[in-house]
C-alpha cells in the first residue's frame, strides 16, 4: 500500500527543529498542487539546496522525518527560477515511482490542509499559533488547542463463494468499480458502520465480519478500516442512488476496473483474486 515504503524510514514524531539543513526536503503546495525540481526521469521534491533565497527556519513548520532528512512545509511561496521548478498535482503522486516521496508529498499535503484551515479559532475567532512542545494549534486567546483531524472510514471486502461485491461510485470515473466503504458515525463501532453501510448502499445484510488491516489515507485525512465480510449473493441488490452508479456480483478472473494495490480496497480485491483471503 501506498504508505508501505520499507527499506525507507518515515518517522511522525514532533520535534522543535532549530535549523534547516541543506538536504533537507521543502514541501510548498499551492491549492491541490507540489511545487518540484524539473527532471528529465521523475520530478523531484525541492531540497533546501535548490533554494538558495530559503534561509530562515522561521518560514517553515518541521513535519516529519524520510530516513535522514526532515521534512519541512512553507505556506508563503518561496522565490524559484520558474525554469526549473513546475508545479505537479497531487493525484500524479499515485503513480510515481519513488514510493516514499509520494507518501511525504500527499501526507504534507494534508498537513498543509490544516494548517492553513485552522489560523483562526473556531471558538472565539481569535489567531491561533503553533504550539512549541507538541503537533499541535492554539488559540491565543481562549487556550483552545486543535490536533489534525483523523476521519475514521470503514471499507468492506463482501464475498460469497468464489464471488466478491464491487460497486460504481456516483463519482467514480467510468467502469470503474471498488469496495463499499464509508464514515463511521457518532456512537457506533467499527462493525456497526460496516453493517449500516452495506444496508444503506447496496441494501443487503452482511455476516462473518472479520478485521483486515488499516490505512492511512491522507487524500481525504481517514484511517481507513479494512473487514471482510459475506453475504448471500441471492439478495435483491438496492443501491442508494445518491452513492451508487452501480452494483454486482463478480468472479475471479472476470473483475472489471478496480483501484490497484497502493490502496487497501485495491489490496483487498488484490487477495480475493489470486484467492488468498
Amino acid at each position: 500500500m501506498l504508505h508501505d515504503i520499507a527499506p525507507h524510514i518515515f518517522r511522525n514524531e514532533f520535534s522543535t527543529v532549530t535549523e534547516v539543513r541543506e538536504s533537507d526536503y521543502i514541501l510548498y503546495y499551492k491549492s491541490n498542487s507540489l511545487l518540484v525540481v524539473k527532471k528529465e526521469d521523475e520530478n523531484e521534491i525541492p531540497h533546501k539546496s535548490d533554494l538558495p533565497e530559503f534561509s530562515s527556519i522561521q518560514d517553515a513548520i518541521f513535519l516529519f522525518t524520510l530516513d535522514d532528512k526532515a521534512c519541512f512545509l512553507l505556506l508563503e511561496c518561496p522565490v524559484v527560477n520558474e525554469d526549473g521548478f513546475v508545479y505537479e498535482e497531487i493525484n500524479f503522486f499515485r503513480n510515481y515511482k519513488r514510493r516514499e516521496i509520494a507518501w511525504i508529498s500527499i501526507l504534507g499535503h494534508q498537513l498543509m490542509s490544516w494548517y492553513s484551515s485552522n489560523r483562526f479559532c473556531g471558538n472565539c475567532g481569535s489567531k491561533t499559533t503553533l504550539k512549541t512542545t507538541e503537533r499541535a494549534i492554539q488559540c491565543t486567546d481562549c487556550a483552545t488547542t486543535l490536533y489534525p483531524k483523523i476521519s475514521p472510514a470503514v471499507i468492506v471486502a463482501i464475498t460469497c463463494k468464489n464471488k466478491i461485491l464491487l460497486a460504481s461510485g456516483k463519482n467514480f470515473r467510468s467502469n470503474f468499480y471498488s469496495l463499499i466503504a464509508g464514515y463511521v458515525d457518532i456512537g457506533e463501532s467499527l462493525e456497526e458502520t460496516v453493517v449500516r453501510e452495506v444496508k444503506e448502499e447496496i441494501g443487503i445484510d452482511v455476516k462473518n465480519i472479520r478485521y483486515y488491516k488499516s490505512q492511512p489515507w491522507p487524500f481525504s485525512g481517514s484511517m481507513m478500516i479494512g473487514y471482510w465480510a459475506e453475504a448471500d449473493d441471492l439478495q435483491p441488490l438496492r443501491l442508494d442512488e445518491n452513492e451508487i452508479s452501480e452494483a454486482g456480483w463478480y468472479s475471479r478472473g472476470n473483475l472489471p476496473n478496480h483501484p490497484v494495490n497502493i490502496s487497501i480496497a485495491g489490496e483487498m480485491i488484490e487477495l480475493f483474486e489470486k484467492n488468498m483471503m
